[in-house]
């Protein structure tokens, strides 16, 4: 599975870019919520999500 690809995100709206933020932040919160639990996860989507995470807290700054 391929890091998501920056183009795909460049034309959202402010609206849709801040509602994006919030569920990743919830999504890596769960993720390491079921980590400390000792749940069985993959951890390639710590990266993912973090790294999408970052594509959009790029784009809000301009």
């Amino acid at each position: 599975m391929p890091l998501p690809k920056f183009k795909n995100i460049a034309n959202l709206t402010h609206n849709e870019i801040q509602e994006k933020i919030i569920k990743l932040k919830k999504e890596i919160f769960e993720l390491k919520l079921k980590q400390a639990t000792r749940q069985n996860i993959k951890p390639h989507l710590f990266k993912h999500k973090k790294h999408q995470l970052a594509q959009l807290l790029t784009i809000k700054q301009d």
